[in-house]
C-alpha cells in the first residue's frame, strides 16, 4: 500500500509543509519512500516541531539512502553540528561561508557524487537572522528561454572553495589561502541532466568562472544566472523555530543561511544522505 502524505504548498516554485507525521511514522519505510518522492516534487519538505532526536534523524535517513557518517563533532554518528561557536566545533567560522548561494558537494575530495538530500534540525535558534532560504535549480532552468537553453547547454564552470569562501572573506590571509587552494577544484556543466531527464543548473558562490570564457564575462553570466533564481518571488525562506527539521533535494536546489551574529546559540543538526549520480 502506498503511503500519501499529507502535504501543504509553501511557494509556487518551490517548498511544502508535510502535516501530521510524528517521529514514529519515520519508522516505516513506506512513508520514506513516499519523503523521497514529496522531495523531487517540491525540492524541500517542512515538518513543523517534530522534534525528532537525533538518533532517530539519523535512522530516518538510512531510509532514504547511505548516510554520510564524517565526523561531525556530536556524540550522535552521522549528526554534523551546525554552529558558529567554537566550543562546540573547530573551524566553526566556516561556517559563515554557508550564508552564500550555494550547493553542497560541487568540490569534492575524491571525485564522490554530491549529496542527494540534508536532513536539518534546530536545536537553538538565532533571536535575528539564520533563516534558510531555499531555491530551486530545476526551475530555474526551466525558466530561461529556448535561445539561452542552447547557450548554457554546452558550457561548462570551475567550482573552487576559494570562490565560495573568498565572497566571505575578501581579504584573506596567506594561510586562508593556502588552505582554501588545498581543495581539489572541480569542472562540471553548466546544466546538469539527471537520470530522470529533468535538467537544472549547476551554480552558487563557488562557481568560479566558466571555462573557455573571458573571466569577467563568464562571472556576469553565473551572477545574472544566480540572481534570477534567487529573486524573492520564486524562493522559500524558513523562519526556525526550535523543534522544526526541514530536509531538501540538493541535486535540485541551492540553499543559503541568512547572516546571524557570531556569538548566537543557534544550533542545528544535519544528517547528509550520500548521492550516486555524478554531474552530467
Amino acid at each position: 500500500m502506498t503511503t500519501t502524505l499529507n502535504t501543504k504548498r509553501l511557494t509556487d516554485a518551490v517548498g511544502a509543509e508535510i502535516i501530521g507525521l510524528t517521529t514514529d511514522d519515520l519508522r516505516d519505510d513506506q512513508v520514506a519512500e513516499a519523503v523521497l518522492a514529496a522531495l523531487e516534487d517540491y525540492g524541500v519538505l517542512v515538518f513543523r516541531e517534530l522534534r525528532i532526536n537525533p538518533v532517530d534523524q539519523v535512522e530516518f535517513c538510512t531510509r532514504l539512502g547511505e548516510v554520510d557518517y564524517e565526523e561531525g563533532h556530536h556524540e550522535v554518528r552521522g549528526i554534523y553540528r551546525i554552529t558558529l561557536d567554537n566550543a562546540k566545533r573547530p573551524n566553526a567560522h566556516l561556517m559563515k561561508g554557508t550564508f552564500q548561494w550555494h550547493m553542497d558537494g560541487c568540490t569534492p575530495l575524491h571525485d564522490e557524487a554530491p549529496q542527494k538530500a540534508t536532513m536539518l534540525s534546530a536545536i537553538a535558534v538565532a533571536e535575528t537572522g539564520g533563516e534558510t532560504e531555499f531555491a530551486s535549480t530545476y526551475a530555474a532552468y526551466d525558466a530561461l528561454s529556448e535561445a539561452e537553453r542552447k547557450h548554457v547547454d554546452s558550457l561548462r564552470v570551475l567550482h573552487t572553495l576559494e570562490a565560495s569562501q573568498s565572497k566571505t572573506y575578501p581579504d584573506p590571509t596567506p594561510e586562508q589561502l593556502a588552505k582554501w587552494r588545498a581543495r581539489p577544484s572541480k569542472e562540471h556543466p553548466l546544466v546538469w541532466t539527471h537520470a530522470t531527464g529533468r535538467k537544472s543548473l549547476v551554480m552558487g558562490a563557488h562557481a568560479d568562472h566558466i571555462v573557455g570564457m573571458d573571466i569577467d564575462e563568464g562571472r556576469a553570466v553565473l551572477d545574472d544566472l544566480i540572481i534570477r533564481a534567487t529573486d524573492p518571488s520564486v524562493i522559500y525562506r524558513h523562519e526556525w523555530s526550535v523543534g522544526d527539521t526541514v530536509i531538501w533535494d540538493n541535486h535540485g536546489l541551492m540553499h543559503r543561511a541568512t547572516p546571524y551574529a557570531s556569538n548566537s546559540d543557534r544550533e542545528m543538526l544535519r544528517t547528509t544522505v550520500l548521492g550516486s549520480e555524478q554531474i552530467r
